[in-house]
């Protein structure tokens, strides 16, 4: 043996771990030079680094040829330790592509070759492979056989693997302390021993804990750590897409993990990890069948039930039957289910430790045996559930306290199955109380919907009133009611807004000169990628507690002379609960989707009407015929109640964003419409406060025919000047606005249908989106905004909204007046001055907006489109005498 050589291979064996990419070169020369030399010993370990970089940055494929050729050369030279060496590694590799049973016969060949450190080696690798497969005993048993003799070596290369390996054994058993301390002292080795790839791998595995933990933040700065350091050094994403697609899914972030979850499998076909393939088809078809698509989540399951049934992974065979199952139930294969292999698949994921699928496998056999009339109709699946309601990840317990309520109502319970469903809503506001990102805290509404659907159905089987309310309120905008964080101080989130201001105007510029604007674009969206995940990382106030539901006694005092109309679905029925100081009522109105097909027919007209295209008369009679209809549906049955008094209305997702004054029973009403009854409430009777140091603080944005004269006017009823031009800037416009009583925009609007906070009003030098207008320190308590589609805000699922709206509400706004339709840009200066003149003289933003509306709307028909779109959405708004 050349002992300079084979020092070589050793070295480059090293740098394979810590830059896989860059020994590449180097490894292919020793193994040459290696092999011409007869060197079989150096060739074998060289052959070795080539496999591991193989692996690492281009394909299993090619990581097997080396490894088998490693394995050859260290027989020629019978060396057993370097044959033990190489077999180990492809086992590991053998794995990866699929051939789980291939790869453990590897390591019993290694396992009977090898002796001392080599052994404790083989006995790591025998615990990573079947930790892989899911079988946790056995990995955590040759994970501990491996452990004594490598700290005795001081083996740290194979010591951090072991310690990563042992960590996730421990996440995957909740506990997560223990996880954590492998997971820190592996990093720390890897730290030392300069792998800059493993350090990102430890990263991610951090951030897989922090998931598990429902830390969101933290996950993901762990997992933009390791992202960025894999993507530098050209290493393997599959899995690290993977994990990024399960922590976007564990905050409701469907869409986004959809991506993740389609990328991650495209990476893991093109980097041939097909070991993998199968558990991220399956955490696709989770994600599509929450998206609606049920037929795509059962394919999507079945070709991974194949996949593993061909690596003959029995664990993982039993999670691809859930999906299965799981998607049938959404559909009409419901019936097709078989209960008894139902409760083995549970049994089955239960012992591979598997317990969020095992817990939705029991509840999904609870909700069928329930309603076949099956034995004791699924006690021993809800008990099973239940018992995990006070410890493991924040989805498992609120599954826990949500099956804990089915069982007391099995029992005849009913006051005590709603305050199990308290219990679980409390878990859950309790860690979205810890997420700093408003995004993160309106998508993670989705947890509640159990909850707060099991809730209401109760309390409606009940018939109290009070009881409907309180939880009718559970679903609605509740992340609103969560208190409100303190603006971030962030200078590199400002920085980065900054930049997404310069991409946009530089993609304005080149379409305004004709030229391709692609390489902007790029910018402007990799800018809003960056400002999204920067904002996420921004932590909350954990353990804060969420505003109770207003009780309808403190409403009826706070609602006086007007009538509240909160309106409410369920079971594909639209309802309404009616308050007023002297009655209350809860009663159906018509089918949800009836009243969906006419509500969005408005909007269609009115963006026609407003843009000026086609024949005005045919599409006014549209809106009104249109408007007529929504009328009979939604007021008619209530008119005796309501009178002719003012309103607020609590909207549900079907008619969240009326155009509500065309309505026949709306028209000149003042109305006002609020996410929900208790944020009404809070806005409406909390204390005034002393005036900010400014009255109003009115802007104009640029390109808007008209926009400078309605700012003048505008200001010139608040007796202060507009700003314009290049001082119409975002920073100066977030100075300005903080502590203001009233704020006026009148510039071009943009809705973001992908990303809400991205909405935004285009001032001189850029969007001012949602994320600057957290800034504010406060926010103004009133904001007019004088562009389309402003006070539009998407219905995420739970009921929670998001957008600019929904940010300045939350950031403290009592009461913002916007559009929730495009609107004809001169029309609408006359309705924004009259509506201003209004309040300077002492009206209520709704008094104000209803008489401003009344007055154009006999105008012409463009002027009924500039004065219909507008809505009061909040609280109850008087602006303060001088």
């Amino acid at each position: 043996m050349n002992t300079t050589r084979f020092s070589q291979a050793v070295d480059v064996l090293h740098l394979a771990e810590a830059e896989p990419a860059r020994s590449v070169a180097t490894a292919t020369e020793i193994a040459r030079a290696a092999k011409r030399e007869g060197d079989h010993a150096a060739a074998s370990v060289a052959e070795r680094a080539l496999g591991i970089a193989a692996l690492h940055v281009q394909d299993a494929d090619l990581a097997t040829r080396h490894l088998r050729a490693a394995v050859t050369l260290a027989r020629r030279a019978t060396e057993p330790d370097l044959v033990a060496e190489a077999r180990v590694r492809l086992a590991a590799v053998l794995n990866v592509r699929g051939r789980p049973e291939a790869a453990l016969r590897e390591i019993d060949g290694a396992l009977g070759d090898a002796t001392g450190l080599d052994r404790a080696r083989a006995w790591a690798q025998r615990g990573a492979i079947l930790l892989q497969l899911g079988r946790l005993d056995g990995a955590a048993q040759s994970l501990e056989q491996a452990l004594p003799a490598l700290r005795a070596a001081d083996d740290r290369m194979w010591l951090k693997r072991v310690l990563a390996n042992r960590g996730i054994v421990h996440a995957r058993r909740y506990r997560f302390a223990a996880a954590e301390a492998d997971l820190r002292e592996a990093l720390r080795l890897n730290h030392e021993l300069g792998l800059d790839l493993s350090v990102a791998f430890i990263e991610q595995n951090l951030g897989w804990v922090e998931t598990l933990k429902g830390d969101v933040p933290a996950a993901l700065d762990h997992l933009g750590r390791a992202e960025s350091a894999m993507r530098e050094l050209g290493a393997q994403i599959g899995f690290l897409l993977e994990d990024k697609a399960r922590l976007l899914l564990s905050v409701g972030l469907v869409g986004e993990a959809r991506t993740a979850a389609m990328e991650s499998v495209t990476a893991l076909e093109r980097e041939r990890q097909h070991i993998a393939l199968p558990d991220v088809r399956l955490l696709l078809a989770r994600i599509v069948l929450l998206d609606g698509a049920a037929d795509e989540a059962l394919g999507q399951a079945r070709r991974a039930a194949r996949e593993v049934a061909r690596q003959r992974r029995p664990e993982a065979a039993a999670l691809a039957r859930l999906l299965v199952d799981l998607a049938r139930a959404a559909g009409p294969g419901r019936r097709r289910i078989n209960l008894d292999r139902l409760r083995t698949v549970a049994d089955a994921l239960d012992s591979a430790g598997w317990r969020s699928a095992a817990i939705e496998a029991h509840l999904l056999g609870a909700e069928l045996a329930g309603g076949r009339g099956r034995g004791d109709g699924g006690r021993a699946e809800l008990s099973a559930v239940s018992r995990g309601r006070r410890r493991g990840p924040v989805a498992d317990r609120a599954m826990g306290w949500q099956a804990e309520a089915m069982l007391r109502l099995r029992d005849g319970r009913p006051r005590g199955a709603l305050g199990a469903l308290r219990a679980g809503l409390r878990v859950l506001d309790e860690h979205r109380s810890g997420l700093g990102a408003v995004d993160l805290r309106a998508h993670s509404g989705r947890q509640r919907i159990a909850l707060t659907d099991l809730g209401l159905r109760i309390a409606v089987a009940d018939g109290r009133l009070d009881g409907i309310h309180s939880w009718a309120e559970q679903g609605r905008a509740s992340h609103l009611l969560l208190p409100p964080l303190l603006p971030p101080d962030d200078e590199r989130l400002i920085a980065e807004l900054s930049e997404l201001r310069a991409a946009v105007a530089d993609v304005e510029a080149l379409r305004a000169r004709g030229a391709d604007p692609a390489p902007a674009v790029r910018r402007q969206v990799s800018a809003e990628r960056r400002i999204r995940d920067r904002a996420r990382l921004r932590p909350g106030t954990a353990g804060s507690a969420a505003a109770r539901p207003v009780g309808l006694a403190e409403l009826r005092a706070a609602v006086g002379d007007a009538a509240m109309v909160e309106f409410g679905e369920m079971d594909g029925t639209l309802h309404a609960l009616t308050l007023t100081a002297e009655h209350a009522s809860w009663r159906p109105i018509g089918r949800t989707a009836r009243v969906r097909a006419l509500a969005d027919r408005l909007p269609f007209a009115l963006r026609r009407l407003a843009s000026g295209h086609g024949a005005s008369a045919p599409i006014v009679e549209l809106i009104r015929a249109s408007a007529r209809q929504i009328d009979e549906l939604l007021f008619a049955p209530l008119a005796e109640q309501i009178g002719d008094r003012p309103l607020v209305v609590v909207p549900a997702g079907s008619v969240q964003s009326l155009p509500w004054s065309v309505l026949p029973s709306c028209a000149g009403r003042p109305i006002t419409v609020a996410p929900s009854a208790t944020a009404w409430h809070a806005a409406t009777v909390a204390p005034t406060g002393s005036r900010g140091s400014r009255r109003a603080v009115v802007i104009a944005g640029p390109g808007l025919p008209g926009a400078q004269r309605e700012a003048d006017a505008v200001a010139a009823v608040h007796g202060t000047s507009a700003i314009s031009g290049p001082q119409a800037s975002v920073e100066h416009a977030v100075q300005l606005l903080g502590g203001a009583e009233i704020a006026h925009f009148a510039a071009h609007g943009t809705i973001h249908p992908e990303h809400p906070m991205f909405s935004s009003l285009l001032l001189a030098d850029g969007p001012l989106t949602g994320y600057d207008l957290e800034q504010l320190q406060p926010a103004p308590r009133l904001v007019v905004l004088a562009s389309c589609d402003s006070g539009r805000s998407p219905v995420l699922a739970g009921g929670e909204l998001l957008g600019l709206t929904a940010t300045l509400l939350a950031g403290g706004t009592r009461q913002v007046i916007a559009s929730v339709v495009p609107v004809p840009d001169t029309e609408t200066a006359g309705l924004m001055i009259a509506l201003h003149e209004k309040l300077a003289g002492g009206t209520t933003a709704a008094e104000g907006l209803a008489a401003a509306q009344t007055q154009l709307t006999g105008a012409a028909d463009r002027a009924l489109a500039a004065a219909a779109g507008f809505v009061c959405i909040g609280g109850t708004f008087r602006l303060e005498p001088m």
